[in-house]
């Protein structure tokens, strides 16, 4: 599937990607870091005789995009890394101090000679002339190391071949092959850094020009074509706080900095890349069929809650996710893309996937209370680039404005909940595979909020009563097929909970929602229990409050769900 946006394809002419990892010299790196390939553009831009502004600014508006997605060969072989022992090739035979000092020396000596011509309005004076005999002086090297007794003997000998040294070099590399129907031939071998951002056609004319003339990335052996491609395919690595894979990237001011360090090592000291680290994660495979997976199943982005902040009930499920969602929004970038707002920019809701944020009751065990244990950020697969960007750098935003303390979701007089992102696999409620499944039998640990009201389910005549829970059936199983799942062949409402810590639907605040005329609407809970022929897969969430808590269903054993009515409430 192609989508909008706009992508930097690297094809490597040899079909091999040789670049060490930046922590390891015996690894490779794979994929190339997007430091990496933004560094390479750097140096081409700036080798040209008279660099184009053009391409500066470009350079500067790239490097303010935020991290791209990447589509890589998943199936490159690393090549075997053996020792290589190779002549020493910065053999010298004065010390790298020395060099140093002299080098000082140059650059102060030309700045006194452009001052004494700017004071002389360009006239060769006597002052002017003796700086630059003195300039001359200090670039003739050959005659202040051509007098043996300042030469170091040893040095110098192994200038010859007899006496050149040998040190431990590696040469660690990728080979990239992309497979034709089944083959294992490779043909035009690449890796296409993809971002959701469109450019103008006098942009990409002249990214595609400074890309043009990149011709390697990492090693000199690594040779590549690179240009600007319009059509961007699906991506199978995505930038994501929870991923295992951190790739060097680069930030706001990369392009200054880089021209700021190059003005100390001059191309001869030792250098060293400047980068942040970005996690990335493999893209989640897409569902063959609309019966595997929900629309709902993505990332999770995991906060869990501090000793002391787990008294906060399910009941406050919206309050807590309205809280969370708040935070985001204020840390986010501005506009506040549709996909993390929930909203077009005219107030409407968006039709498109959008971000979830799910507080995670302790629930479906033997001594589960309902209490929440944490909250999911959940980010479904066809969210776009441009949501996760936003939504990562508001999250890093808020992190670094803790300065290491914990993160706070603060409620009043109702009391505070201190909380921090989950790095390692924590309580299983805090699992996303908790909810994930597989199963056939699916119950909710927060009420679903019904699109429609399906009538009175207490009170009146009992033929209203009938259809009223009839009502409340069929919108349950509508909401089962909106989000991409087929119609569950058993469905049971009611107001009373079907798992263990579940509290009854009369617990918690009354659910209201801005209705067809802005005015707010309250919607009906309800617990449910669906059934399917087959497993599905989960996250679920279901209902009109599925993005803020509501509606959320636990994957259950048929023996683990609890007969409807046991915690309070009134059933069908």
């Amino acid at each position: 599937m192609e989508v909008s946006g706009f992508g930097i394809e690297v094809n490597f002419l040899t079909g091999r990607y040789v670049a060490t990892s930046h922590d390891d010299r015996r690894q490779p790196e794979w994929p190339p870091h997007p430091a990496r390939l933004f560094s390479a553009l750097v140096a081409t831009w700036a080798d040209s005789d008279e660099p184009s502004q053009d391409e500066r600014r470009l350079l500067e508006w790239l490097e303010a995009l935020g991290p791209p997605a990447i589509v890589a060969d998943p199936k490159a072989i690393p090549r075997k890394v053996v020792s290589h022992f190779v002549p020493v090739n910065d053999t010298a035979i004065v010390g790298r101090k020395w060099q140093q000092r002299q080098a000082e020396r140059v650059r102060q000596t030309t700045t006194r000679l452009a001052d004494a011509l700017a004071a002389s309005g360009g006239e060769t004076t006597r002052n002017v002339e003796r700086m630059r005999r003195e300039l001359a002086k200090l670039r003739d090297v050959g005659s202040q190391v051509s007098d043996p007794g300042n030469t170091n003997v040893e040095m110098a000998q192994q200038l010859f071949p007899e006496g050149r040294q040998k040190r431990e070099r590696h040469f660690p590399s990728m080979t990239v092959c992309v497979p034709v129907a089944g083959d294992s031939v490779t043909t035009s071998p690449r890796v296409t850094f993809t971002w959701d951002r469109d450019l103008t056609e006098e942009a990409r004319e002249v990214l595609d020009g400074l890309a043009a003339r990149l011709t390697r990335l990492g090693h000199s052996s690594s040779l590549v074509s690179c240009r600007v491609v319009r059509a961007v395919p699906d991506a199978n690595l995505l930038p994501s706080l929870t991923g295992t894979n951190s790739l060097r990237h680069v930030q706001p001011g990369q392009l200054a900095e880089l021209e700021r360090r190059f003005a100390s090592h001059q191309g001869i000291l030792p250098r060293a890349l400047p980068y942040v680290d970005i996690r990335y994660s493999e893209a989640q495979p897409r569902a063959s069929t609309a019966e595997d997976e929900p629309n709902t199943a993505g990332d999770w982005l995991v906060f869990e809650f501090l000793h002391g902040s787990r008294a906060f009930p399910a009941m406050r499920t919206v309050e807590v996710a309205t809280a969370l969602r708040s935070a985001m929004f204020r840390f986010a970038d501005e506009p506040i893309p549709e996909g993390l707002s929930g909203h077009t920019p005219d107030g409407c809701p968006t039709s498109e996937p959008h971000v979830a944020f799910l507080p995670l009751p302790f629930a479906g065990r033997a001594h589960g209370d309902g209490r929440l244990l944490g909250i999911a950020v959940s980010v479904p697969n066809d969210v776009n680039q441009a949501t996760r960007h936003s939504l990562y750098r508001a999250v890093g935003k808020w992190e670094r404005q803790a300065r290491g303390r914990d993160l706070k979701l603060v409620f009043g007089r109702q009391g505070e909940i201190r909380l921090r992102r989950l790095r390692g696999r924590g309580l299983a409620t805090l699992r996303r595979h908790s909810w994930r499944g597989p199963s056939r039998h699916w119950a909710s640990v927060t009420p679903i909020a019904l699109p429609r009201h399906p009538g009175r389910l207490r009170g009146g005549t009992s033929s209203a009563q009938a259809r009223a829970w009839l009502a409340a059936e069929t919108s349950v199983r509508a909401a089962v097929m909106h989000v991409g799942l087929p119609e569950p062949s058993g469905a049971q409402v009611s107001l009373a909970p079907f798992v263990t810590g579940v509290r009854a639907t009369h617990a918690f605040p009354p659910f209201r929602q801005p209705g067809k005329d802005r005015m707010p609407v309250r919607r009906q809970l309800v617990h449910a229990a669906i059934t399917f022929d087959h497993e599905v897969l989960g996250p679920l969430m279901l209902g009109a409050g599925r993005f803020v808590g509501l509606g959320l269903m636990y994957p259950v054993r048929r023996h683990e769900a609890r007969g409807a009515g046991q915690d309070g409430g009134d059933e069908q």
